[in-house]
């Protein structure tokens, strides 16, 4: 493979993600959903001229992916697990090394770590990443210093987008007006906790109803850390849309984690869900956090981890994406900003098939349309080529180890990700490592 790019590429692609054009007709693919064709790609433009199906029975090929989209990452606190490890796991224990990490913040310290998340992100095959950033505390104005530095180092590139996490009632203040204004003038979204405890008395009505006002009139989207719990089931989705009955609003909403609303019976799940789709709600899935986070310390920490039901929500209509969420921090010590390994994870911990349309939404299409994105994802005549190439050919494939990759931007190609180079750690030892 040349650094400069292939004229074209033979490969295996999704049927969902491909469109060759008007006029123009493609087979329904193999049992996979899998569809061999070759992608025609200018090199003037950097984008796909051409897409011609190629014989069903051909020999091995790459299975090929546009560039995927994360719609909920926490860049400000990423990396951070080495000096701030929580190895018991618990939210709780979490939330307060947040606390103390939070304090050591700088716009230093944030530009470093966004900057490296950012380029591994961009060698992994992601295209546009929806950052929540805590917005209350000393630690805030630096964060947002250095990640607006981002935004314009990596403008053209890798698409930034940034919500505000603060307490709810925080929006019912001045500064927190103040803040919402700000965000007005950045594409910026507004963000808060709606979680438990819930009193009976529903507490967070006051708050909520603020938010819910105070973006419609300043037209900021909204993306709430919902029902993150394995306990109260659904109450903060109930509230939120009990509330949306008495102050309905015209920006768009998203609901991120919904991990307790699988607690509840499947009947009442489905009505939910029913609302959620009709009043145009999102949701976001985090599975790698959630599975991580909660349950801990129930009698069996395994045999209920709460997960936002996504099989479901889609069959109610509901656009549901998939998030990584955390990335080596006191609230989930792995992840990497790679894509590929958080589509093998959820595959398996949400039962989606990639060969249905629906599995592999949550990647690609679902999240750039939340992320108001130009390029839905699809891969049609005038696409950009911008592609992951994978060493699978198959999905069991890569659902059985994780693959080499290959990345495309504009028609050319990437140096391998990080994960490809030599390792220096093993280059250490005298003898070799065997499989």
């Amino acid at each position: 493979m040349s650094a400069q790019g292939p004229r074209s590429l033979r490969a295996r692609v999704p049927r969902a993600l491909l469109d060759p054009g008007p006029g123009a007709s493609l087979p329904c693919g193999d049992g996979e959903g899998l569809l061999a064709v070759e992608l025609r790609i200018s090199p003037r433009s950097g984008g796909i001229e051409a897409i011609t199906p190629l014989a069903a029975d051909m020999a091995a090929l790459p299975l090929v992916l546009p560039t995927l989209v994360e719609p909920h990452a926490h860049l400000d606190k990423a990396f951070s697990w080495q000096p701030f490890a929580n190895p018991t796991g618990r939210m709780e224990e979490a939330m307060a090394i947040n606390g103390r990490e939070a304090a050591e913040r700088t716009a230093e310290v944030v530009l470093a770590r966004g900057e490296r998340a950012l380029q591994r992100a961009w060698c992994y095959g992601l295209r546009a990443i929806r950052s929540h950033v805590d917005s209350v505390g000393p630690q805030a104005s630096p964060s947002w210093e250095a990640l607006h530095e981002l935004q314009r180092r990596w403008h053209g590139r890798m698409g930034l987008q940034l919500s505000a996490l603060v307490p709810l009632e925080h929006w019912s203040t001045p500064t927190g007006e103040d803040l919402a204004r700000r965000l007005a003038g950045t594409d910026g979204l507004l963000g808060g906790v709606l979680g438990p405890p819930f009193a009976e008395s529903y507490r967070h009505t006051a708050a909520l109803r603020q938010l819910l006002r105070l973006a419609d009139r300043l037209g900021l989207a909204i993306d709430l850390h919902i029902d993150e719990s394995d306990s109260q089931a659904g109450r903060g989705l109930l509230l939120l849309l009990r509330e949306l009955r008495r102050t309905p609003v015209s920006v768009p909403i998203t609901c991120s984690h919904c991990s307790s609303l699988s607690l509840l019976p499947a009947a009442r799940q489905r009505r939910l869900a029913a609302e959620l789709a009709a009043r145009g709600i999102a949701v976001v899935a985090l599975p790698s956090t959630n599975l991580w986070l909660l349950a801990r310390g129930r009698r069996s920490s395994t045999a209920l981890r709460p997960m936002a039901p996504v099989q479901l929500l889609q069959q109610e209509g509901v656009a549901v994406a998939i998030g990584g969420d955390n990335v080596q921090d006191p609230w989930y010590p792995g992840g990497d900003f790679d894509p590929i390994e958080l589509l093998r994870l959820s595959l398996s911990a949400l039962r989606l098939g990639p060969w249905q349309r629906q599995g592999l939404m949550p990647f690609s299409s679902v999240p750039a349309r939340l992320l108001d994105l130009n390029w839905d994802g699809v891969l049609r005549p005038g696409a950009p080529a911008d592609l992951i190439v994978l060493s699978a050919d198959h999905w069991s494939e890569l659902l059985a180890r994780p693959p080499q990759r290959r990345v495309l931007r504009s028609g050319q190609w990437l140096p391998p990700p990080p994960t490809e180079q030599p390792s220096q750690l093993l280059a250490t030892l005298e003898e070799p490592l065997h499989p």
